[in-house]
């Protein structure tokens, strides 16, 4: 039998107050009582509407800064209490039915997209009473009719205003508040599952000031299975604002880089991918010259030296560049007292850098998680293959050495110009490598940086002879690349014609 439901008694407990001055007079004038808690309650007496504070009705105060309100008895027993079996209890209970609950949700979706929220307000804005209120109404429909949506006011007024609400109405809008709960579980679980470690060897560590936009949040976690030594995670930050999602993909970056190098050395990165290194008798000299590889890129970027940072090289530093992250094994204090100058940079003591022994690599993929040994480019010189009529000379050899040790940082398809030391262009990131190749000549012609007399690097195998050519034009002297295309021939053909010397290593250095 399909049966209307008079409403006597309505509780109201919503965040959102649209509509709300509406359905509290429609229902007050139809002779509705309505119980309403807290700011709701406040809300609808500005209207002139008289309401009831559940506290009053339940003659329980809200406690714990209304963390509890609505979470008792006579709330949830005026709400689940079937008509037909329940009178004696509710009787001798002093609960009171309610017929009409109308209830929407603490903004929890709304708030973890803002941005710089913390884990404690994330936490906050879970709404417990009110997905309790609304379950409680949606499974109870058959007695109650449940509203969570103010575009729903108007048909359950109109009901009411005919009588009381159908069984169909009802049964709508159970099916729409069940929905509604359900998907603010499922906004809960997807939060607080991206906030946990994704494996049981991850230890939480800090929350970082953003991920790699504003709106995302960021957690930084250690794995317990390696070596902390020389690594960002166990770094010591002297000062600067708290690090960000790239300021640590940045920086690990140019450490991951700067480690590769046994002589002093200074690699610049921005965006993850470094814009100039080099190497020289001291840090300071091997700044400057990574330094005027781009200057333009240099700004805002990320530097790391595999020496203890001194105070003249700080001082110089401070007075070319705007800075975000300083990487050093050590800061002398000295140096120290000269960074203070810039309080926001952020300058990390990582200790002494290891080489190797970077452990296990670990991406997230929709569904699961990518894990691949870390890479390492450890070349010996005596094993390279000399695969043209000319050798390298002792010179180009070392430039070559230089230039692999760096492409293994820059993003595929990547191609690196050096001489002396010092990087001259750098192109990655492309669909091929010639494109990449174009790209490093570009950058060494727009920063005055001579090509002629460099050598040329490139992370992986060349399919045709084609950048073997271009790297002829700009006058490239030597190339180290890994070989191993079914077109080797072509390229070696094509540095012999040039009058070039190639070197293959065998191993490939691709970076996605």
């Amino acid at each position: 039998m399909q049966m209307k439901r008079r409403i006597e008694r309505a509780l109201i407990s919503v965040s959102d107050k649209t509509g709300l001055e509406g359905l509290a007079r429609g229902l007050h004038a139809a002779g509705i009582e309505i119980l309403a808690s807290g700011g709701t309650g406040k809300a609808i007496a500005g209207f002139g509407v008289p309401a009831r504070e559940v506290s009053d009705y339940t003659g329980f105060p809200e406690l714990m800064e209304g963390r509890v309100k609505t979470l008792h008895p006579k709330v949830h027993g005026g709400i689940l209490a079937r008509r037909d079996l329940d009178a004696e209890v509710m009787q001798a209970h002093g609960i009171d039915a309610i017929d009409l609950v109308v209830v929407n949700l603490y903004p929890f979706e709304s708030v973890v997209e803002r941005s710089g929220i913390t884990y404690a307000e994330a936490i906050e804005n879970i709404d417990i009473g009110g997905p309790s209120m609304i379950r409680s109404a949606a499974k109870n429909h058959e007695f109650v009719t449940v509203v969570i949506d103010p575009a729903d006011y108007a048909s359950v007024l109109a009901e009411v205003a005919a009588g009381g609400t159908s069984a169909e109405l009802r049964r709508e809008l159970s099916a729409k508040a069940f929905a509604r709960t359900s998907r603010y579980d499922q906004a809960i679980n997807a939060y607080l599952s991206a906030t946990q470690a994704p494996d049981t060897d991850l230890e939480f560590v800090s929350e970082l000031r953003y991920g790699e936009n504003p709106h995302q949040r960021a957690d930084l976690y250690r794995d317990k299975r390696v070596s902390l030594e020389g690594s960002l995670v166990a770094a010591n930050q002297l000062q600067g604002k708290a690090l960000s999602y790239n300021n640590i993909m940045d920086a690990d970056a140019a450490l991951d880089c700067v480690r590769q190098f046994e002589a002093p050395c200074c690699v610049i990165v921005k965006h993850a991918n470094p814009c100039g290194v080099a190497c020289a008798e001291d840090i300071g000299e091997a700044w400057r010259r990574a330094f005027e590889c781009d200057p333009v890129s240099a700004f805002g970027g990320i530097i790391a030296v595999n020496r203890p940072l001194d105070a003249a090289t700080a001082a110089q530093i401070l007075d070319a560049q705007f800075v975000e992250v300083l990487v050093a094994p050590t800061v002398a204090d000295a140096a120290r007292e000269v960074l203070e100058r810039s309080k926001n940079l952020r300058v990390l003591e990582v200790g002494d850098q290891a080489r190797e022994g970077r452990g296990r690599e670990y991406r997230r993929v929709s569904g699961g998680m990518l894990i691949q040994d870390a890479d390492s480019v450890h070349l010996i010189e005596d094993a390279l293959e000399i695969t043209t009529k000319r050798a390298p000379s002792h010179a180009e050899l070392r430039d070559l050495v230089f230039a692999f040790k760096v492409v293994a940082s820059v993003k595929s398809n990547a191609i690196v110009l050096a001489r002396s030391a010092r990087t001259v262009g750098i192109g990655g990131g492309q669909p091929n490598r010639v494109t990449s190749a174009r790209i490093a000549e570009m950058r060494a012609e727009e920063l005055g940086l001579e090509t002629r007399g460099s050598v040329l690097a490139s992370d992986a195998f060349f399919p045709f002879r084609d950048t073997v050519d271009a790297a002829a034009k700009m006058g490239v002297t030597a190339i180290i690349q890994p070989g191993g295309s079914m077109r080797d021939k072509e390229s070696i053909e094509a540095a012999n014609e040039h009058g070039m010397a190639m070197v293959f290593t065998g191993r490939r250095h691709f970076r996605h």
